[in-house]
């Protein structure tokens, strides 16, 4: 019922928008920047006269249609010199432009334009975006500059601490964010236990992070959307840049294949940590390496296509005896098409692959598993006038699970070689986003999302009593792995094996709403409303995503997530942009949360339904981010209080020989802690610029301990001292706090060469906090005592890059 006044109340605005009888025209075109023809996003175009303007696309495209007049047209983007010219519109105009870089001079230093702060008029809100020079400036854990490790700088985003990988936004699960590069998704963001990103920051244009109030073209995850678009290649001239630092390098070279209209981009990282290991005895060994590729052809003025790719590779192991590979695969190619003056298409087809596997010597055995998707994408953007723009278009994402192979390393093992049973399944979605300035102070972003989920045919099924597969044993009061009745065929209307038929389907829509008020030109208040559904989900039964990790679709015993956000801001300008004041509060409804029984064993587990309930979860909180722009010195002051907590209630009672089994739930059903909640979340950042060659950066960290268990008591049984455990996630690690500092210096550039260099020096933990990792407990085998044992990643780390290009 609610989504149908909701499509009823999206007719009702559309129909009420007036179009006035005087005669408009449109300007359309593609900004780019003159070095390198690369093209920009998030370019303002301003009309002064109109109080009117656009912003370029992901693909440096605009249109905006205005009435018949002479007027003055403004291009700004950080980085790049304004563009300012009279024309007169009397009939429909192309104009593409390209913006030079800005040189700062240190005297007399200015901002052009700040599109990290937020657009105080749109409707949008819940989003960050981050240049890639902050993003570099940021001091890291060996001066390495990364994008996952930049934005736990924000208002509500952290992770679960040093050596973990991905990242919780607003209380919600690492498999809960939806990763894209060049719209490709990512199902695992991180290198070398999180401490380096997939994404190169030499290859990377631009970043952005919706944690609210996120458009309907996004899809199939709840809690934030983090967007990373690639460089497209330089088409002037060949270059190169790179970097040197104490445990990675990198290096980028991109140049024109046809001068003007195509070009190449390919980059690279390698670690080589692994290599000093063995002089200091160490056994173990870890390292990563990745390849960023890109190319571009524009055929004419409508029409570009692009193929990029990604390839990556994690290796770790321990004594020989373990050793474990992961890492992710990624081709696209898309196809750009100007329609009209007012209507631009992008079409993509893109295959993405994450593969996951263990070598197990003591075991005897290999165990490889994976996940792999191919998604068709199809986006339109339709500038009706400048005010009013209508985005829509579908993808479907075909899905194939693989839960593990398991090989014997010798063939004269008893091991016997299994193929675990493959899942498949199909996504689909279309929608529609509108953006609609409605007045000069009013203005909405609306729309909705149809997502149909479809689990498909594979080879086995189990089938349990009663359709159950956890039951709950009354005496223990804990929830038991049934066991099942029969492992048949695939039921009539299923091929075996290649994921035809369809055995589940869900349809869910997806409601998207924002709205801002404008009292004056510097402040807003901003309200968004978010239904989304998610179809994957990652099990796991730690607080951060390993490799050991294993996605699975909805199904029979495992329901989509759903959610419902809420979330109500107040924005600020002070001093023409110069500072800025961002207030947020949220809440967040998640239906069908995972929750693990006690002792749940997530590895090779071929019938992963015997060990998860279907639960619940809350988060909420107020975040505050106050930023800092001016001419020497920038930065920016983040705050988030909040609470993320679930629960899972016990199921209805059943009855069994006439008894009624009651359950008790997990956790007695009482809603506790995630692992990712933190209830105070400080960052401070800092950038000065000293002087031409020297630059100044530091951070500061402070968040609340992670949730976790400790032992409340301990019993004999044969001989052994084992531990038990209360309520769950009721103690927390200790608080986590860092100081970070790091320079950057700039060697003066001959004036006869291209080289160009820069030294970062670093210290990561200034103070040298032993941020505890885990707590662990054991008995003193002398004095007989139990006690605990902290363990830490990182004391200080003093790092030194050196970076290049020319």
């Amino acid at each position: 019922m609610l989504n149908f006044f909701y499509l009823k109340f999206i007719f009702f605005i559309l129909c009420s928008t007036v179009v006035l009888a005087q005669e408009k025209y449109t300007i359309s075109g593609i900004v780019k920047e003159a070095s390198s023809n690369e093209s920009l996003i998030g370019v303002t175009i301003v009309f002064p006269e109109l109080n009117s303007g656009v912003t370029t696309n992901e693909y440096g495209f605009y249109s905006i249609t205005l009435p018949s007049g002479s007027y003055t047209i403004q291009i700004s983007s950080i980085g790049f010199q304004d563009i300012v010219q009279k024309i007169d519109l009397n009939k429909n105009l192309k104009m593409n432009f390209k913006l030079e870089i800005f040189v700062e001079e240190l005297e007399e230093v200015v901002i052009k334009e700040n599109v990290e702060k937020i657009n105080i008029r749109k409707p949008q809100m819940s989003i960050n975006a981050l240049t890639v020079e902050t993003i570099k400036n940021i001091p890291l854990v060996f001066g390495e500059a990364d994008v996952i490790n930049s934005i736990l700088l924000l208002p509500g985003v952290t992770n679960a601490g040093e050596a973990s990988t991905g990242f919780n936004v607003r209380g919600g699960a690492t498999d809960q964010n939806l990763i894209l590069l060049d719209e490709a998704i990512i199902f695992n963001s991180s290198h070398l236990f999180g401490f380096f990103s997939v994404f190169n920051p030499d290859a990377t244009k631009d970043v952005k992070l919706y944690k609210g109030g996120i458009p309907s073209r996004y899809g199939g995850r709840i809690s934030s959307v983090l967007e990373v678009f690639q460089k497209e290649g330089n088409s002037k001239e060949f270059k190169i840049s790179g970097g040197i630092g104490t445990i990675a390098s990198r290096i980028l070279m991109e140049g024109p294949i046809v001068k003007d209209r195509a070009a190449f981009l390919i980059g690279g990282r390698v670690s080589y940590g692994q290599y000093f290991l063995p002089a200091l005895d160490i056994d173990n060994s870890a390292s990563f390496y990745d390849i960023n590729a890109k190319a571009h052809y524009r055929l004419n003025e409508k029409n570009k296509i692009l193929l990029s790719g990604y390839f990556g590779r994690d290796s770790f192991s321990l004594d020989k005896n373990f050793t474990n590979t992961f890492g992710n695969s990624v081709l696209n190619f898309r196809w750009n098409h100007i329609i009209s003056d007012k209507i631009f298409s992008n079409l993509s087809l893109i295959y993405s692959e994450y593969f996951f596997g263990l070598e197990l010597n003591l075991l005897g055995f290999n165990w490889d598993s994976n996940i792999r998707q191919f998604n068709l994408k199809y986006d339109i953007n339709d500038y009706k006038s400048d005010k009013l723009k209508i985005n829509y278009g579908f993808n479907n994402i075909y899905y194939v699970f693989n839960p593990g192979t398991v090989k014997p390393l010798d063939q004269n093992s008893d091991i016997l070689e299994e193929q675990l049973t493959k899942k498949y399944a199909n996504e689909f979605a279309a929608y529609v986003d509108i953006e609609h300035f409605i007045s000069e102070k009013f203005s909405m972003e609306y729309g909705i999302r149809l997502s149909l989920f479809a689990r498909l045919g594979q080879d086995d099924f189990n089938f349990y009593k009663n359709d159950d597969p956890v039951i709950f044993d009354p005496f223990l009061l804990t929830y038991l792995e049934a066991e099942p009745l029969d492992l048949v065929d695939p039921p009539p209307g299923f091929s075996s094996g290649n994921g035809t038929g369809i055995s589940d389907i869900y349809t869910n829509l997806e409601p998207r709403i924002s709205a801002s008020y404008r009292f004056n030109p510097n402040t807003s208040i901003k309200a968004s409303y978010n239904r989304m559904a998610q179809y994957i989900h990652l099990l796991s039964n730690t607080s951060s995503p390993t490799p050991l990790d294993v996605w699975t679709p909805s199904g029979p015993y495992v329901k989509p997530q759903i959610l419902d956000q809420y979330a109500l801001g107040f924005y600020k300008n002070i001093n023409n942009g110069s500072y800025t004041i961002e207030t947020e509060v949220f809440y967040k409804d998640i239906e069908n949360r995972i929750d693990y029984i006690d002792g749940a064993n997530l590895i090779a587990n071929n019938a992963i339904e015997r060990v998860i309930l279907n639960g619940e979860a809350r988060a909420y909180g107020m975040e505050v981010l106050f930023r800092i722009n001016k001419n020497k010195f920038s930065g920016w002051l983040a705050y988030t209080l909040s609470k993320s907590e679930q629960r899972t209630p016990g199921r209805t009672p059943k009855v069994d020989n006439g008894r009624s089994n009651k359950e008790t739930g997990i956790n007695l059903g009482k809603w506790y802690n995630t692992p990712y909640d933190k209830s105070h979340d400080i960052a401070l950042f800092g950038s000065y610029t000293l002087n031409k060659k020297w630059r100044l950066n530091m951070d500061f960290i402070y968040q609340t301990g992670q949730p976790t268990n400790y032992p409340i008591g301990q019993f004999e049984l044969q001989g052994l001292t084992i531990p038990y455990y209360g309520l769950r996630n009721v103690e927390r690690l200790p608080d986590y706090h860092r100081f970070d500092i790091s320079a950057k210096f700039v060697p003066t550039k001959k004036a006869s060469s291209k080289w160009q260099s820069e030294w970062v020096f670093s210290i990561y933990n200034v103070y040298n906090r032993k941020n505890a990792a885990s707590i662990s407990f054991r008995r003193n085998l002398d004095t007989g005592v139990n006690e605990a044992i902290q363990t830490s990643i990182f004391g200080i780390v003093p790092a030194l890059t050196y970076n290049f290009k020319f």
